[in-house]
């Protein structure tokens, strides 16, 4: 009874996961038309790489918790431990990536004073 339950919110979680991520497609995708027609064309490009940049971002966040959910929760063997593993390093990768693309900087960096 419990296991199904946690499955179920871990099941929740990832689709709220990509949910998050395809809502913030298109929202960046709407900013960008709108941009481009009140800015210059490169700034509006810069701003939807940043925009989808943090959709995925927000996506990924979401998808580890509901991973840990699921793998702590449901099935906590040596396996799942060690796949759960895995993954959370191969999203952190590229959360920390995608942060420094974004942002230009390490996230233990200070902001650049303009």
């Amino acid at each position: 009874m419990f296991a199904g339950w946690i499955e179920m919110v871990g099941m929740a979680l990832d689709l709220i996961g990509v949910i998050v991520i395809a809502i913030g497609l298109v929202i960046a995708a709407l900013r960008y038309v709108l941009g481009f027609f009140s800015e210059a064309a490169l700034d509006a490009y810069q701003k939807l790489r940043q925009d989808i940049g943090r959709a995925i971002l927000l996506g990924l966040e979401i998808l580890v918790a509901a991973d840990i959910i699921r793998t702590v929760a449901v099935t906590p063997t040596l396996e799942s431990v060690a796949i759960l593993g895995i993954i959370v390093v191969i999203r952190t990768f590229l959360s920390l990536s995608m942060q420094v693309e974004i942002e230009g900087r390490f996230p233990w960096q200070r902001p650049r004073e303009s």
